[in-house]
Formats: C-alpha cells, sequence, structure tokens
C-alpha cells in the first residue's frame, strides 16, 4: 500500500517554495543559487513497512551527501496522543511508528502531529541555508509571544573561606 507522502508533506507545511514529492522522498531547494539541495526520507524500522522518522539530508550534486540526521517520531511527540488514545506502550513495536497498513480513507500516519518534526527540519535547514531563513524567521517570530526565562541567581561575592 501507499505511504501518502506527498500529502504527508503537504501536511508538514514545509516552507519550501521550490520542491517535489517523487515516491515516497521530498525534494527542496531552500536556498535560490546554491547547488545544495534537501532530501527527506522515511526511516524504516526492522519491521518491514513500518516507518520510525525522517531522514533529513543535505545534498550537493556533484559531491552527494553532506550531512543528514535521523529524527524520530518518538523524539519529536510525533504520534504521541495518537498512541495514549490506544493505550500502546512505549517499547512496543507499534509506539510512534506508522505502517503502510490502515484504515481505508485514512493515510497510514493517521493521528500524528507534525509541528516538532516540522520546528526540527527548520531548525537543521537554518544552519544550513542561513540566508533563505531570514525572511521565513522573522515572520515565524512575529506570531510566537517570547518566553522570558528567569536569570541564574548568583550568589555574592565574599571574601575567600578559610578552612
Amino acid at each position: 500500500m501507499s505511504l501518502q507522502a506527498t500529502e504527508f508533506f503537504t501536511e508538514l507545511c514545509l516552507p519550501f517554495h521550490h520542491h517535489a514529492v517523487v515516491g515516497n522522498t521530498y525534494y527542496a531547494a531552500p536556498a535560490p543559487g546554491t547547488p545544495l539541495r534537501l532530501r527527506i526520507d522515511f526511516t524504516p524500522t526492522i519491521r518491514a513497512d513500518t516507518y520510525g522518522g525522517l531522514r533529513v539530508a543535505v545534498v550537493h550534486p556533484d559531491r552527494g551527501e553532506t550531512d543528514a540526521v535521523a529524527l524520530s517520531f518518538v523524539d519529536h511527540g510525533t504520534f504521541h496522543r495518537r498512541d495514549e488514545a490506544n493505550h500502546t506502550r512505549p517499547n512496543t513495536n507499534q509506539y510512534g511508528t506508522f505502517d503502510t497498513y490502515h484504515r481505508p480513507g485514512r493515510p497510514p500516519w493517521d493521528g500524528a502531529v507534525t509541528s516538532g518534526l516540522r520546528d526540527a527540519i527548520e531548525q537543521y535547514t537554518a544552519v544550513w541555508f542561513p540566508g533563505a531563513w531570514a525572511a521565513s524567521m522573522s515572520k515565524k517570530a512575529a506570531g510566537r509571544i517570547p518566553r522570558s526565562t528567569p536569570a541564574p541567581s548568583v550568589a555574592p561575592a565574599g571574601p575567600p573561606r578559610t578552612h
């Protein structure tokens, strides 16, 4: 059965204008004028037709893969709500994964919350394509409320202790 990769990547809402899904792989050109490209694949598990995350890679057309990172669905909370609702236990074969077998009319990744994955992909891509993110990040920051972090308390400096 199909992974419905085009629909998955559409739901992921990545901000790349120049992109295509070929088979089960997403390709993008995040920064115009550079030969580097972004490739995103589903990462298989040891079980047939079961996927546990995404593999994001930066690819150069002549030099091949430059860098890659694996983003697991578990680490990014993609299926946490679904698994909690289904009482799926951690450390089982079904926890934090999806497979190609699914209910008719529903995607195989039904119940996925993709915001954590999207944020991780954006952070990773910002390292490799910093210029492409200037406008995107400023728009994103405008819609968020900054969180203040309390300053660490510092003990006043006093005379050295003698023993």
